[in-house]
């Protein structure tokens, strides 16, 4: 199996909204990526709620400041390629109305030809959930909602829907993704996660998840589908990987997807034992400006298509 190779499009701080997102999308599609990705963190409070990932007292980090909106980024990428899929890895769903979400991706997929995936997860911040007016302890049923209205909005004919949060009578919404559906991977966790994923996606969307525990999932999910009646292999496991190229090998035990390029293919080759199908380097936390960062991702897809991945 050749393994689909994603970047991560530059959204932190020390980057310019617009040119150097423009740059990058261009140069990766031209050097042969298969896709593009945004995530989404919407603030970083001053005294948050909750420690990074729901971990009491882990903070914040300096780089989740200023991170710029993923649909608009996505859509300045989408604007200047024409072959790369355009995905979300993730957008935290219940931070934005189902509707406008499900419309604003719809017409994103018309737009760029049918190459949008909808990377959707509950996120872990009650802060972000506090500015969106969204209650924290429903995310889950929230999600579930976007999903339905996404599915109604996307089909063809009218669309029409009455939940907890949206409602709407039979209506001509549109546009409509040529297919009837944007492809869907939904972040994941647990077993009650990863069934929702083979209930309701395309895949599972992981970041920075280290082999044993994409190999234990990925055979659950197996599972999870065989039981359901659903092909196993129709679900793909799509990882997020934080990329910092060092000029010399690190010793020792050492942060996955860090180190030499060579370290790093070997990461990625062992990504790909444990069942992951396609890999999102995002190089932007570990670079200063997007020259380097296309360097970086230049030189580290190289390495990985000559060792054969």
């Amino acid at each position: 199996m050749t393994l689909r190779l994603g970047l991560g499009l530059p959204q932190m701080r020390h980057y310019t909204p617009g040119r150097d997102v423009t740059a990058v999308a261009r140069e990766a599609e031209a050097h042969g990526f298969d896709s593009l990705w945004v995530f989404e963190r919407t603030l970083v409070p001053e005294d948050p709620v909750d420690g990074m990932y729901g971990i009491e007292g882990r903070p914040w980090p300096e780089s989740f400041r200023h991170i710029a909106d993923p649909l608009v980024t996505l859509s300045q990428a989408g604007a200047v390629t024409e072959r790369v899929r355009l995905g979300t890895s993730v957008l935290v769903a219940p931070l934005h109305a189902p509707f406008e979400l499900a419309r604003a991706l719809g017409t994103l997929s018309v737009a760029s030809g049918g190459r949008v995936v909808a990377g959707l997860g509950t996120g872990w911040s009650r802060d972000e959930y506090g500015a969106a007016d969204a209650d924290f302890a429903r995310r889950g049923a929230l999600l579930e909602e976007t999903l339905d209205v996404c599915e109604q909005v996307w089909s063809p004919g009218l669309s029409e829907y009455e939940g907890s949060r949206t409602r709407f009578t039979p209506s001509d919404v549109g546009p409509k993704p040529s297919s009837g559906r944007v492809p869907v991977l939904l972040a994941a966790s647990n077993t009650r996660t990863l069934e929702r994923v083979v209930r309701r996606a395309d895949g599972w969307a992981p970041s920075f998840t280290p082999p044993s525990v994409v190999a234990r999932n990925r055979a659950r999910m197996r599972e999870l589908a065989e039981a359901a009646g659903r092909d196993p292999d129709s679900l793909s496991v799509v990882l997020r990987c934080g990329v910092n190229v060092t000029a010399k090998p690190l010793d020792g035990e050492r942060p996955a997807h860090q180190g030499s390029v060579e370290q790093i293919v070997e990461d990625l080759a062992e990504g790909v034992a444990a069942g992951v199908d396609e890999a999102i380097l995002d190089f932007q936390n570990s670079t200063h400006d997007a020259g380097e960062l296309l360097d970086a991702a230049r030189e580290v897809h190289t390495a990985v298509r000559d060792a054969g991945m």
